[in-house]
């Protein structure tokens, strides 16, 4: 199989090393890459966005899939570009992306299906923004309507700081909050047939014991040692099933990778949203552990075959990632500073470029993702942040405390 990986990014990094790993792939192509995922794959530039350019590229190295990473090109409609020269995409189309695209849109596909979610109001001024924060009180939940690379998100105590959120949104959904830990279920789907990934959870602040702005995630782990028996089963019959026959019935299939983020609350897992594509960082921790060949996977998939693939096959054990950030990020990353360690394996790379010369210099706010397995949880977490300690990259920072809850037994789930 020849495949075209589309983005750049850590996600893809533990991408293109799954599908580099299925004896299946004799050709691995990513577009634009990065340093990391040219160990593995030949790189080519191109606009990830840019349906058209992605689409020709496809058929210039003849692939048969090609598989999107990120929420942009997605919700630009680069599948459907892809498909619609015949080649197989591993990716919902522009329509069925609203899913990510538009929290609005999700929104109403969970009321049409009964999906058990927090209640929300779209608010587009002062007024209708006052109104929501009054009905549900703090803390307040506010998030970008749109794409925000996962920085949309504000949850705050403090009354103007949400106003403020609103207001440089625009347009916003306000929710009411949802107490629980939180979890992150990946299901790969081809629109009726949908399997289920290990459950994951990751860190969205930015600094210890979750305190700090959101950024894109700053770590995560898997398996969840906490989850409710059932959780994965109940998930699938309450919220998955209904979200995708929902989508059926409204003419836009959604076939890809759908990202279910959850909150375990006191009533069961309610949606916190949906993505239309893998996390990160929680694709480099599930990957780890996954056995099936990836690509083959994802080809079924895009091809409407997945009912019948054998069951998915893991690893024992447990995998923990963290993520190395630049100075200065969430806020204004600093790009540009010199790295070492960066080219040890389980070292993803997530804003990186390479001189000339060879040396590797920062080019992101997350840098780097210290990624490891292990027997059990602790040993996973020990391991990964043996690799992180490797890594040298000036004023860059890192949470300390990524999976120490749960390795302590301390994560409660409410009753």
């Amino acid at each position: 199989m020849r495949v075209l990986l589309v983005g750049g990014g850590g996600r893809e990094h533990a991408l293109a090393l799954g599908l580099a790993g299925d004896p299946g792939v004799e050709l691995l192509v990513a577009a634009p890459g990065n340093p990391g995922i040219a160990a593995v794959a030949e790189l080519r530039e191109v606009n990830p966005t840019d349906p058209a350019a992605v689409a020709a590229l496809a058929v210039e190295v003849g692939v048969d899939l090609v598989v999107i990473g990120p929420e942009a090109p997605l919700v630009a409609g680069v599948a459907d570009a892809v498909r619609a020269k015949g080649i197989p995409a591993f990716g919902p189309g522009a329509e069925a992306a609203r899913l990510e695209g538009s929290k609005t849109f999700a929104k109403d596909v969970m009321t049409a299906a009964g999906v058990p979610t927090a209640r929300a109001y779209t608010c587009t001024d002062g007024a209708s923004t006052g109104t929501a924060l009054d009905e549900f009180g703090p803390p307040y939940v506010v998030k970008n309507d749109g794409l925000a690379a996962g920085k949309g998100v504000v949850v705050t105590g403090d009354r103007a700081v949400a106003e403020q959120h609103a207001q440089e949104c625009g347009r916003v959904v306000i929710e009411e909050y949802l107490a629980g830990p939180e979890v992150s279920l990946f299901v790969v789907t081809d629109g009726e047939a949908a399997v289920p990934l290990l459950p994951a959870q990751d860190f969205k602040r930015v600094g210890d014991g979750d305190t700090g702005p959101n950024t894109g995630g700053m770590g995560a782990y898997a398996p969840l040692p906490w989850a409710p028996s059932g959780l994965v089963d109940e998930v699938m019959r309450d919220v998955v099933h209904p979200t995708l026959a929902e989508m059926r019935r409204r003419g836009t299939p959604f076939a890809g990778l759908l990202y279910v983020g959850l909150a375990i609350t006191a009533a069961g897992p309610r949606v916190i949203e949906f993505n239309a594509r893998f996390g990160d960082p929680e694709t480099q921790v599930v990957l780890a552990l996954l056995e099936t060949p990836l690509a083959g996977l994802l080809h079924a998939a895009a091809t409407g075959t997945l009912a019948a693939h054998p069951p998915l096959r893991w690893r024992q054990g447990a995998a923990v990632t963290v993520v190395v950030a630049a100075e200065g990020y969430p806020a204004a990353r600093r790009t540009g500073d010199v790295i070492t360690g960066a080219d040890r394996p389980g070292v993803i790379h997530a804003g990186t470029r390479r001189d000339a010369d060879g040396t590797v210099r920062s080019a992101g706010g997350r840098v780097l993702c210290g990624t490891a397995t292990g027997p059990d949880l602790a040993a996973a977490r020990d391991a990964a942040y043996a690799l992180v300690r490797g890594i040298e990259l000036a004023g860059s920072h890192h949470r300390t405390d990524i999976a120490a809850a749960a390795v302590a037994g301390e994560i409660i789930v409410p009753a």
